[in-house]
């Protein structure tokens, strides 16, 4: 990579032989991060979509190993225990 070019966030997420596996750089680590963070009860879901279709979080779809199962498409939802305890009292 060239100097003073601007490194893009790198996530991959994938099923290998049963176990989700999430693969990142530092760049996609910090967004993720920044977005698990930055749910609230105003904004409490975020979504992971293929890179050229983003507008949140971008995921690459290109497997690291053969035997990947990739995952193109992802919402991650904030769920308070006092909405579970309301609307979904089974899984508290």
């Amino acid at each position: 990579m060239a100097l003073g070019s601007a490194v893009k966030p790198r996530i991959t997420i994938a099923i290998n032989d049963g176990t989700l596996e999430i693969l990142l750089n530092e760049e996609g680590r910090d967004l993720l991060v920044q977005e698990l963070t930055s749910l609230s009860k105003k904004r409490d879901h975020f979504h992971l979509m293929p890179e050229e279709l983003v507008y949140e979080v971008p995921l690459q779809v290109k497997p690291y190993r053969e035997a990947d199962q990739v995952i193109e498409y992802g919402k991650v939802l904030f769920r308070p225990d006092d909405w579970d305890a309301q609307y979904f009292p089974h899984v508290l």
